[in-house]
């Protein structure tokens, strides 16, 4: 099934171009991603490699565990975002759940590796507002379903 915001066969010549160009792009994208995920995956291995290895040997510090924590939200959240790609290609519904539950993801991994003490208090009431927005935004699309 193929969007109907880009149909397969359109009257116009021209938007019927436009359509596959646009659907092949997403393609792309999708393969895109997947080089994105297994990119950054060698990143945290070669990252928890280069940490456990110098001294003290095999430990972290808080900071280390922070970074790391952060590293594997970053990873999970590029496997949410190629599964968004993969249902847009796939069916003709926007997955509107699954995209606020990525945009929760992400803020969440803002929140687990934010350094309070770099931050202003306006930076801190912005992030809990969009959280905020977000958990109701999230639970009113389940409560429908």
């Amino acid at each position: 099934m193929i969007h109907e915001e880009l149909p397969e066969d359109h009257s116009d010549p021209l938007l019927k171009s436009l359509h596959r160009v646009i659907r092949f792009a997403v393609r792309i994208l999708a393969v895109l991603m997947v080089a994105v995920i297994l990119w950054s995956i060698a990143d945290v291995v070669y990252v928890l490699y280069t940490r456990l290895s110098a001294p003290p040997f095999l430990l972290l510090n808080i900071e280390d565990i922070l970074q790391t924590f952060g590293a594997f939200l970053a990873v999970l959240i590029a496997i949410e975002i190629f599964i968004n790609i993969r249902l847009y290609l796939g069916s003709n519904i926007i997955p509107v759940q699954l995209v606020l539950a990525t945009a929760l993801m992400a803020i969440a991994r803002k929140v687990i590796v934010l350094d309070l003490a770099l931050v202003s208090a306006e930076h801190i009431v912005g992030i809990a507002l969009i959280t905020i927005a977000l958990g109701i935004s999230y639970w009113l699309v389940v409560k429908k379903t």
